[in-house]
């Protein structure tokens, strides 16, 4: 349709007009007149103008009033003082000093004496609030000011939904059929409801915009629906009278703008398609309507104008009609003020309404001002969208707080008209939750509902939730583009409730940065030692010069490094295990596994190195190792650690080493039926597992016992091997088979456990020496015996350098026919760790074993990893421990245990025992009958001998005591059977002791334990993470608690994994500057500027960064100084005990107390939010323990309103 603008501005017709010039405040130049004789019309100029409303509806009266020349006025109630409102208007003034934020903008007789004493000439209302109260507009006018909008007694007609119907059935305009008058109890409700039948929709009698309004489908419903709707009705709008009317199922609600003047001239401006609504609350709006018959326009349109007229309305307003499918539409009512989507009606005349509004008022009619009928013409389509401060993902909540980012989305088409949108800007739980209007105008429904999506897709608004992503989904649906929609269209449409998850990242780092300045580390620091200040050299890798590759570098800007040799991972991928241990075995020379990536770092650095620095060195090694056998970097320690110290995900970890490392083989450690944890879990949890791991890059599973339990060695290697991984069964090594005394693990017992692997299946076999026992003579002595025993299985030896003998125990090892030795790069070996990688590199060139590796390439690397674990500082277990020890021998303490007791030693303040504590270790290990000892049963052990050192006690006294003593739980549970049965069974009498009439377990600790529900577990963790992964859930199937916290905290402080370590562990200096590589492409600049000294009331300390260049603040609660004042306590996410506020606002009716018996779903509080009422249901259902809040109680989200047991 194409539009013919009016050929006269407002301005031109004034000149025409103009008798005499006068000066306003402003000193910007206005006209007065006389109408021509007859006209009984007063043409008076308005000067200055009170707009009795805030936000952007405000602002935009006020735009509107700078372009005529005309001073504007603002009041602000005490919660909006920082409002940008009150900043936009040449004069601003508080309004209703003490009375509630919503009472204030409601409080007529201060408004008038504002405008009295400042000289204004007219008010303005604005929507909401007063501009829909007759007695507000009569108010006004008594007090010698005029209003703009219609006379006093048009609004009290249109504003009286009876009355309204009643004009309409007057003036021959189609009505829904409903309650006579108003109405006021739910009997009322129900007897209409009887008569007339469902379902039925109740409006709130004074006052619009989804306030109070309710559909009711069932009987049941009406009591309890009518209480709630005119509670909200009365908070919105002081009266909770109700209007009932039938309802009309799948209408398109189709609304004409009207415009007239006072001498009885009425025009229509065409209409807006409101149908996509949510709780009867316009979302989107459209002008025109898509798809309406030019018969029914002329007709709807009709109506409108004759029922203006039947009426005797003046200024802007406009008629709402419900269009059913049948092409029938019935009056709704009229809107007698300016409505919030009139912006789209704007767009597509070229026609400013509020202009308008006002040059009524000063008494022009519609024809001086070139607005008669056949000059309004429409062009293209406009779209508003209302982007709110609500949570869409959560039943679209009312989101309070700062908004710590904002950046909005502009350019051709779009206009926004908003109020608070700025970075710092409070939104309070007072008000109505709109936070801007963006309206999108083009030549047709498509380009406008494309500009729309892309101005949408620009906004950036961090620290309060917004509906955009909902908004992003309406504008994405096909019958929305197509204009097909009507009022179900939302209810119809769960799709779009899915919603792509916004990562925030920028500002969760910063949150992390914060809370690190103000609170200290967020991981536990081991000693004193600070992390270095250094930046670690990263050896290069070759790079692609071909052209194609250059040009991908021109693309991108970033090199592109060759791809790595072939290794055994190609090997494996392309044959299978079984070729791959063959192959093993035919390979001339001794093999590797490099355990830097994992056991090395678990020995030295109490197993904090991050994936950060684990992939920065992951390309060279891929390049310059790729002829080890395998790399061992995960499975253990490493899996708990990552989520529970360093906040990282431990399957990210291995998916991205593999992306970086695609040639050599992934070994990980595998505690058999325990699988990466400290106890049993269901077999179904094990297969599970093995099949994620294989899926996210894993591929050798090297399986092992704490006991040499066969039954649970054997369900790892089935887990390990129908997940298609490489079985390498470990027997786990203790004792000294060089030593004719020691008898119980001699050299038969390792061959039979060997051939019991064999026969099981295993591709590789392995022995595990955890503690360094294997000296060389042992070493060839059980090497030798196994392959003659085995000639064509692969033997792999794993040691730890504790006493020092590593390296010649592995070379003997070597001699003796194993084809697989562990080390670690030199720079990370020794001591608790595994031999030196150099060394053993070094001792074998030019001999029949020679490895073929390069010294100076494991120079290179081991100079990284020294200078990397400079910044490990905090962990470093030098700090505590000097040497390695031949000690080792005697007390068997496994390597990274070792270095674990120390620190503990150290940390309970028995530093100066540590000797004692390896005594008692070993007094303990032959007080649980000499064991195998590695994670789990090491921690037994471990346990044993500090609970004998704290408590003084020796041998004899705990064998003299032990029915009287209180054990550890892990001895206790290791004495029933809870981690299986040990080589020679338990040791009595002390079992029968400790256990007394305690139940024992029989066979495989697991094999009873119910199956998991992985279903279930994943829906229980989507009801507090929406992103969850089956990653995820495997990982809250293993560790429920820590999975829990890790989640908890990636939600709130986002990737600190891109983190360098030393800004992980201790956080940036003031003015220190990082980088932050988040993705290839995004990199973050991160400016660290200062900290407050001064506290919120609420114990909040504000720290401020500068972030690629724009000035960024958070706010942290100092957790020290906190502990002096009174802060509401939090509910803990996702625990269903603690009930939580939904959102901010203010406790309204508190339903239960404590003792209470409630049932799932009772409703314990109502809670009342920007005009919204909210009944807080109990989740589970059991006995309220505490009710933490009172009627009145102001609160924020998350705050704790009771606890259920």
């Amino acid at each position: 349709m194409k539009m013919l603008r009016a050929t006269k501005s407002i301005n031109q017709i004034l000149a025409q007009r103009a008798l005499c010039c006068t000066t306003n405040a402003s000193s910007k130049p206005r006209y007065t007149s006389t109408k021509p004789a007859g006209s009984g019309i007063e043409y008076r100029p308005i000067r200055s103008v009170l707009v009795a409303n805030r936000g952007e509806i405000a602002i935009r009266v006020f735009r509107a009033c700078t372009e005529l020349g005309i001073k504007s006025v603002a009041i602000y109630s005490e919660q909006d003082k920082m409002h940008m409102h009150r900043q936009k208007a040449d004069e601003s003034y508080l309004v209703g000093k003490g009375l509630p934020p919503v009472e204030a903008y409601l409080s007529i007789p201060e408004i008038i004496r504002i405008a009295k004493e400042n000289d204004v000439d007219a008010v303005h209302p604005g929507y909401g609030f007063l501009s829909e109260r007759s007695d507000f507009a009569q108010a006004i006018i008594d007090a010698g000011l005029r209003f703009i909008g219609p006379s006093p007694k048009v609004v009290q007609q249109m504003g009286d939904k009876v009355a309204a119907r009643k004009a309409a059935i007057e003036a021959k305009v189609p009505i829904v059929p409903g309650t006579d008058g108003p109405i006021t109890t739910k009997e009322e409700a129900l007897d209409f409801c009887k008569k007339h039948g469902l379902p039925v929709i109740f409006k709130a009698a004074f006052g619009g915009g989804g306030r109070g309004m309710r559909v009711v489908r069932s009987m049941t419903e009406v009591g309890e629906s009518f209480e709630r709707a005119s509670s909200e009705a009365k908070a919105a709008f002081g009266n909770g009278s109700m209007f009932i009317e039938k309802f009309i199922e799948r209408p398109r609600h189709i609304e004409v703008q009207l415009l007239g003047d006072k001498a009885g001239n009425v025009v229509h401006l065409y209409e807006r398609d409101c149908s996509v609504q949510r709780r009867h609350q316009k979302v989107v709006e459209i002008a025109p309507a898509p798809h309406l018959h030019q018969s029914i326009r002329d007709r709807m349109t009709e109506c409108a104008i004759r029922l203006a007229k039947h009426v005797g309305y003046s200024n802007a307003g406009t008629v709402e009609f419900l269009l059913d499918d049948k092409g029938e539409f019935y009056f709704i009512e009229v809107n007698a003020r300016l409505q919030v989507e009139h912006t789209v009606t704007e767009e597509i005349t070229g026609i400013d309404l509020v202009q308008s509004q006002i040059r009524v008022a000063e008494g022009m009619t519609l024809p001086e001002m070139g607005l008669t009928q056949d000059q309004i013409h429409t062009q293209g389509y406009a779209i508003q969208c209302r982007v709110t401060t609500e949570d869409p993902s959560n039943g679209f909540q009312p989101s309070t707080g700062r908004i710590e980012v904002f950046r909005s989305g502009e350019g051709m088409g779009i206009r926004l008209d908003s109020a608070s949108a700025f970075a710092g800007a409070i939104i309070t739980p007072y008000y109505d939750s709109l936070l801007v209007k963006v309206i999108s105008h083009a030549s047709d429904l498509a380009s406008s509902s494309a500009k729309m999506n892309r101005a949408l897709k620009e906004f950036r608004i961090r620290g309060v939730k917004t509906n955009i992503p909902f908004l992003l989904n309406v504008l994405e649906n096909q019958k929305f583009q197509n204009g097909s929609v009507d009022t179900y269209f939302i209810d119809e449409h769960p799709q779009l409730f899915v919603f792509k998850h916004s990562q925030n990242r920028a500002q969760k780092l910063l949150n992390y940065l914060g809370q690190v300045l103000v609170n200290g580390p967020t991981t536990p620091l081991a000693t004193n030692v600070r992390p270095a200040e250094i930046h670690p050299h990263v050896p290069e890798v070759p790079l692609d010069l071909s052209p194609e590759a250059l040009h991908r570098q021109e693309l991108t800007g970033e090199n592109t490094a060759i791809a790595p040799p072939r290794g055994y991972k190609q090997l494996l991928d392309e044959e299978g295990p079984e070729a791959f241990a063959k192959a093993v075995r035919a390979k001339k020379g001794l093999q590797l596994m490099d355990t830097t990536y994992r056991d090395a770092h678990q020995s030295l650095l109490a197993t904090r190195v991050r994936t950060h620095d684990l992939l920065a060195i992951s390309p060279y090694v891929a390049h310059n190792f790729s002829n080890l056998y395998s790399l061992e970097n995960w499975g253990g320690a490493t899996f708990d650690v990552a989520m529970r110290f360093l906040h990282e995900c431990p399957w990210e970890r291995l998916q991205e080493m593999r992306r970086e490392i695609p040639n050599i083989p992934f070994q990980m450690l595998l505690r058999g039926a325990n699988a990466v944890g400290y106890t049993n879990y269901p077999d179904n949890v094990v297969y599970k597992f093995c099949e994620l791991a294989v899926k996210s890059g894993m591929d050798i599973f090297r399986v092992f016992d704490s006991l040499n339990y066969l039954p649970n060695l054997i369900l790892g290697m089935d887990a390990a091997g129908k997940a298609g991984g490489v079985v390498e069964a470990a027997i786990s090594y203790t004792g000294d088979v060089s030593d004719p005394k020691k008898t119980k693990y001699d050299l038969k017992y390792y061959v039979n456990m060997a051939d019991e692997l064999v026969k099981a299946g295993t591709h590789v076999l392995c022995i595990k020496d955890m503690a360094g026992l294997l000296k060389p003579q042992a070493a060839k002595l059980l090497i030798t015996a196994i392959r003659d025993k085995h000639p064509d299985i692969p033997i792999h030896v794993h040691t730890h350098d504790t006493s020092g003998a590593g390296v010649a125990s592995m070379l003997a090892c070597a001699e003796a026919g194993a084809d697989i030795v562990d080390t670690a790069v030199d720079s990370m070996s020794g001591m608790t760790s595994q031999p030196s990688m150099g060394a053993i590199v070094a001792s074998l060139q030019g001999t029949p074993l020679d490895t073929n590796f390069q010294l100076q390439n494991i120079s290179e690397y081991s100079a990284y990893w020294e200078q990397t674990r400079t910044m490990y500082g905090p962990f470093e277990c030098t700090v505590t421990m000097k040497s390695g020890n031949a000690d080792v021998y005697l007390n068997e303490i496994p390597g990274g245990q070792y270095t674990n007791l120390q620190f503990q030693a150290f940390s309970l303040g028995l530093g100066d025992q540590f000797e004692s504590v390896k005594n008692a270790y070993r007094e303990a290990n032959l007080l649980l009958g000499d064991i195998i000892k590695v994670t789990p049963s090491s921690k037994v052990v471990g346990d044993l001998a500090q609970f004998m050192v704290q408590n003084k006690l020796t041998t004899d006294d705990i064998m003299a005591r032990a029915e009287d003593l209180s054990f550890p739980k892990s001895v206790v549970e290791f004495l029933q059977g809870a981690i299986g049965t040990p080589h020679g069974g338990f040791p009595e009498p002390l079992r029968s002791k400790v256990l007394k009439d305690m139940p024992r377990i029989d066979g495989r600790p697991g094999e009873n334990l119910a199956s998991v529900d992985f279903d279930k577990l994943k829906k229980d963790l989507i009801e507090n993470y929406p992103q969850i992964s089956d990653y995820d859930v495997m990982s809250a199937a293993l560790y429920p608690q820590v999975t829990g916290d890790y989640l908890r905290f990636k939600d709130s402080y986002g990737p600190v994994d891109k983190l360098n370590t030393r800004i992980f562990l201790v956080g940036p200096k003031v003015g220190e500057e990082v980088e932050v590589k988040l993705e290839k492409g995004k990199t973050l600049a991160i400016k660290t500027l200062a900290l407050s000294d001064d506290l919120t009331a609420t114990g909040l300390r504000e720290v401020f960064f500068e972030l690629n260049g724009q000035l960024r603040s958070v706010f942290i609660r100092d957790e020290q100084a906190s502990k002096e004042m009174h802060v509401h306590p939090k509910a803990t996410k996702g625990n269903k005990n603690e009930v939580g506020a939904p959102m901010p606002g203010t406790v309204i009716d508190v339903k239960v107390k404590e003792g209470d018996h409630v049932e799932k779903g009772q409703p314990i509080a109502v809670i009342s939010a920007m005009k919204m009422e909210m009944i807080v249901q109990a989740p589970i259902a059991g006995t309220i323990k505490s009710v933490q809040v009172t009627n009145g109680v102001k609160l924020e989200g998350e705050d704790l309103i009771c606890k259920i047991e």
